[in-house]
């Protein structure tokens, strides 16, 4: 369960889990422009646009996921990100 300052991230491809876990932040490519999520957003629906989703996890580097042809979803300091495509980025 994410304490009051972190969030639960899922991202997820068609086919397979990418990444999940918690973390502090997430920012992702909509097609309204880039969007920073911290704990305590409001609900959201976006359509993702093809580009980085970056993971800023409670602890180590910031994971960047390549996406497209999805949305991102958030309620109650839960992220799930939903695309046709991801991979973890090398």
């Amino acid at each position: 369960m994410a304490d009051a300052k972190s969030l639960t991230v899922s991202v997820v491809a068609a086919d397979h889990e990418v990444w999940s876990g918690e973390a502090r932040q997430i920012v992702a490519r909509t097609t309204e422009g880039e969007i920073g999520i911290l704990a305590g957003h409001e609900p959201i629906l976006a359509v993702l646009s093809a580009g980085e989703v970056r993971i800023t996890p409670l602890e180590g580097p910031v994971i960047t996921a390549n996406a497209e042809d999805g949305f991102l979803s958030v309620q109650n300091d839960t992220v799930t990100i939903v695309a046709g495509q991801a991979t973890l980025a090398s």
